[in-house]
């Protein structure tokens, strides 16, 4: 008997110690020798030139499957069946990322895909690339960055995702259950290439062009709402137009706005970019009322950048859109929502663009950046990292490294957020309501747009990682009593890294314009 408890115990320990070995293997640092810290300061004026691309990264969907009970998840047991689109005898899923778990698309609606835009003011050379992802972590950045030729001579490349909710998990968390990721390690390579092509066919593009920047800031606040309070958005409407200098021809355009693109909402199975499609379509190729052109598009490779998305940003299943043609007012979600939607701003965008508030046409790039370690406090996040469900290293223990950069083109000023960050944060309203968990006062205070410089001034949310929302000190509220009278606690936090990841990043941010201001 001794013995078989001896056997037991050797068993058991080795068992713990390989586990013990899988989780520290699983948080090791994907990129120990990585860091950036930059800083270019350009005071002078030169020409500018400018280069767009637009490369697919749209999944393959094999298998097509019937949803019996119209649960949205694929469960054999309840009925549900699937057909063998590749004859491999076994379902292969492409989980959509967002929502819920086990959520297998059905097909694709629309293209998703790795837009970029390339500027180069002679000495800097900057790529801004936007994915169609739900999010897109800082060592999949470091990856494709890695994979850029030097002959491409970028100086920077920021990587973001404009968080849509209706394609393929990119960061584990929304596989079969919440222990397998729903990352698929070739489809993910995939995007890395597509990525990496992109930024070579927007460097090849590049030539002389003149920035037309644009702005309205009121026109969309009803296509948007708050399902926190207090509520505060970042509705405006901001826009680069990039027009080649000889022909008078667009390349392509920089749209800003902030919005979960979840218009589709949970019940949608086709792979799509949701709204931010019908509104690139719109401002390329013009916005149509059936097979009517209503407004002219403006060509070129139109890129959405996604702004300050936290608290909750989006287009809420109970949320009305009115058909800008029919009149409808649509309520329960669907692709004609997410159409009229996306009329809407490109009709904004292509309006505001016909008149420019301001025309660059010689300008310099200055740059900072700095990358940061933040403290995982959030259990869940610790877990599925030891887990490797999140796939991503840790820089120390549990911590999480991370990045942020601000620069400016002239008069325009920029921002990346590795997250979903309060809109408050950014554009003022952060509050200290009774029932905090932490009995201080505003920390995230002046508000991001304020320090920034110049007229003209855009946040790119979920920039070179995904970290999940960025909440102020504040307004965190996990302990009872909760805060603005609620029975319980508020969404958010379970899917924040913890109370101080939004003063740290406000704290180096303020740092870090003032530098570029210096």
């Amino acid at each position: 008997m001794k013995k078989f408890f001896k056997t037991a115990g050797v068993i058991f320990l080795l068992v713990l110690v390989s586990l013990s070995v899988w989780c520290f293997a699983n948080m090791k640092d994907r990129h120990p020798d990585y860091h950036v810290d930059m800083k270019i300061r350009n005071q002078s004026s030169s020409e500018l030139k400018a280069g767009f691309a637009a490369v697919p990264v749209t999944p393959e969907v094999p298998d097509r499957w019937e949803d019996k009970n119209g649960d949205f998840k694929y469960n054999p047991k309840d009925g549900d069946t699937f057909t063998d689109g590749n004859g491999n005898g076994k379902f292969d899923p492409v989980w959509i990322a967002g929502f819920s778990n086990n959520k297998p698309a059905t097909g694709v609606h629309d293209d998703t895909w790795a837009r970029t835009m390339v500027i180069d003011d002679g000495k800097t050379r900057l790529a801004i690339v936007i994915l169609d992802v739900i999010g897109f972590m800082h060592d999949d950045v470091v990856d494709v960055r890695k994979m850029l030729p030097e002959n491409l001579g970028l100086t920077y490349t920021i990587i973001a995702s404009t968080h849509t909710h209706e394609g393929p998990d990119l960061m584990g968390l929304w596989g079969k259950h919440p222990l397998k990721s729903g990352v698929d390690k070739t489809y993910m390579q995939f995007v890395k290439e597509q990525t990496v092509k992109s930024v070579e066919t927007a460097v090849k593009n590049l030539c002389p062009a003149r920035l037309e920047i644009s702005q309205d800031l009121s026109g969309a606040v009803p296509q948007v709402k708050d399902t926190r309070q207090p509520e505060v958005f970042d509705s405006g409407l901001r826009f680069i137009r990039a027009v080649d200098k000889i022909t008078g021809e667009t390349l392509g355009s920089l749209l800003s706005w902030g919005n979960h693109p979840e218009t589709l909402w949970s019940g949608n199975l086709l792979v799509s970019s949701d709204f931010p499609h019908f509104f690139r379509e719109g401002v390329e190729k013009g916005v149509l009322n059936k097979d009517s052109l209503v407004q002219p598009g403006i060509g070129g490779v139109a890129v959405f950048m996604n702004g300050a998305i936290g608290g909750l940003m989006c287009t809420h299943r109970t949320h009305p859109i009115t058909d800008p043609f029919s009149g409808d007012v649509l309520v329960e979600p669907s692709f004609e929502k997410a159409e009229a939607q996306g009329n809407i701003l490109s009709m904004l965008a292509l309006d505001a663009m016909q008149r420019p508030s301001e025309v660059i046409e010689t300008a310099g790039i200055s740059l900072v950046v700095r990358t940061l370690k933040l403290p995982i406090k959030n259990t869940l996040f610790k877990l599925a990292t030891a887990l490797g469900v999140l796939d991503r290293g840790t820089a120390g223990w549990m911590k999480m490294k991370t990045e942020l950069a601000v620069f400016s083109i002239g008069p325009v000023s920029f921002v990346t957020i590795p997250g979903e960050i309060y809109p408050e944060i950014i554009n003022g309203g952060v509050e200290a309501p009774q029932g905090r968990d932490f009995e201080i006062g505003l920390t995230e205070v002046p508000p991001v747009r304020e320090l920034m410089p110049g007229k003209y001034k855009f946040v790119i949310g979920l920039a070179n990682d995904e970290i999940g929302y960025i909440i102020p000190k504040s307004q965190w509220d996990v302990k009872a009593p909760f805060t603005y009278e609620r029975d319980d606690s508020p969404y958010g936090e379970e899917n924040s890294l913890g109370p101080e990841t939004a003063p740290v990043l406000h704290r180096n941010l303020k740092e870090m314009l003032q530098e570029l201001g210096e």
